[in-house]
């Protein structure tokens, strides 16, 4: 069975923000989907770094970004948009920090939009409005949304936990519940984070900054079962698992299916 996802993912959401933060698309989510609260993200837990290691299913040490700023891999790793574009499937990407650019090489995506504001409220609401336009005319078969004022705007200006966090994770929330509702069930939903965080910042081994919710809503995964454990490198094996590509031989994670 040949399925095609959609994977949402929150800059700086933790799991016990995801829990606190007051929308109902959290329990909801937690009937539809398999998912757990207990993941490990990659050290440094950084957000570029972090997406490295999501795309490639490495860690940083392997592919070499170990910061917010991209060189190119002395060893070179196929990326999930490159596995996925050479077994010709369509894929976008949605974003609005324009240091994930690299996440895809050259004329692998089909398309890509970049807002890069993500300091200023009301972005992610404009991404997942531009992403729900995108997939309903061009039907992809895969979509990378990222939201990025969560960190920004919650937890580097607020702080972790604050009553600002938790209303940006809530809005976060909200636009994945507007993407879920409004495009075809045919979709696999994942929704995770890059990594947590703690005071006002981020980067170390701290549980607080490593520990990363993954939500799984789609046909092939168990309603309602919650998991252990699990790493932010499984997720790109998961999606060629289920949009049936092979994944690149240097891949660590596993799938979660």
């Amino acid at each position: 069975m040949k399925d095609k996802v959609i994977l949402v993912l929150v800059d700086g959401m933790r799991p016990d923000g995801l829990l606190q933060c007051s929308h109902p698309f959290v329990e909801r989510m937690k009937k539809l989907a398999a998912y757990s609260l207990t993941a490990q993200t990659v050290m440094p837990s950084v957000t570029l770094p972090c997406h490295m290691s999501l795309f490639h299913s490495v860690d940083p040490e392997r592919h070499g970004i170990t910061t917010n700023t991209y060189i190119p891999q002395v060893r070179p790793i196929e990326g999930l948009f490159d596995r996925l574009d050479a077994e010709g499937k369509k894929c976008g990407f949605f974003y609005t920090w324009e240091e994930l650019r690299d996440l895809s090489r050259p004329d692998h995506l089909h398309t890509a939009v970049c807002m890069n504001q993500h300091k200023r409220q009301g972005t992610d609401n404009l991404i997942t409005d531009a992403a729900i336009k995108y997939i309903n005319d061009e039907d992809p078969d895969f979509l990378f949304l990222y939201l990025g004022e969560t960190d920004e705007l919650g937890g580097h200006d607020t702080g972790w936990m604050s009553e600002t966090y938790l209303k940006v994770v809530n809005n976060a929330i909200g636009c994945t519940e507007k993407l879920y509702d409004s495009i075809s069930k045919d979709y696999t939903l994942i929704l995770t984070a890059d990594h947590g965080g703690h005071g006002r910042g981020h980067g170390s081994d701290d549980p607080q900054d490593m520990t990363i919710p993954i939500f799984i809503i789609g046909p092939r995964f168990e309603k309602g079962k919650e998991y252990p454990g699990g790493s932010i490198k499984d997720i790109a094996p998961t999606v060629t698992k289920l949009l049936e590509v092979r994944p690149a031989k240097e891949w660590e994670g596993k799938p979660m299916i």
